[in-house]
């Protein structure tokens, strides 16, 4: 992918902003909440009943840290994003089995998070724009090992 010097320095503003102790969590979070059939892979996660169980556990936190660890990695490699993910894609499809859709359903709950953490000001159509670019790079990246 061909990213333009506007794109990389919002994409890079974006994260130095944001704070992925909770954007992470709050984003997977979201995710589980918003789209409950993804729950299934959190099964071994104990108490996902309810949006109050889900905010609140512990598992979920910490996978949404380690989620925007991942996304660490990506925007200090930006040019070489699907290597960088192809141990991650193996993984999530050879050995958790993930629905593959599953990855662009909690990219858009971390787009909705950063809108709603940064607002209109900071979260502008042109930084949406390069942060959804981005996000749907990561996302391609996480399915290339899918058959």
């Amino acid at each position: 992918v061909e990213w333009t010097d506007a794109e990389r320095s919002a994409i890079i503003a974006l994260w130095g902003k944001l704070n992925p102790d909770e954007l992470g969590p709050e984003a997977l979070a979201r995710c589980l909440i918003v789209y409950p059939w993804t729950q299934r892979f959190f099964a071994s996660y104990g108490n996902l009943s309810s949006p109050a169980a889900i905010m609140g556990n512990p598992k979920v936190a910490a996978h949404g840290r380690t989620v925007e660890g991942g996304l660490m990695r990506a925007i200090k490699d930006m040019d070489n994003i699907k290597a960088t993910y192809a141990p991650l894609s193996v993984m999530h499809s050879e050995k958790l089995h993930v629905d593959p859709d599953n990855f662009r359903l909690l990219a858009d709950c971390i787009t909705v998070c950063a809108a709603m953490k940064f607002g209109p000001s900071g979260f502008s159509p042109n930084v949406q724009e390069a942060w959804q670019k981005f996000l749907s790079v990561v996302v391609n990246a996480l399915k290339r090992q899918y058959h």
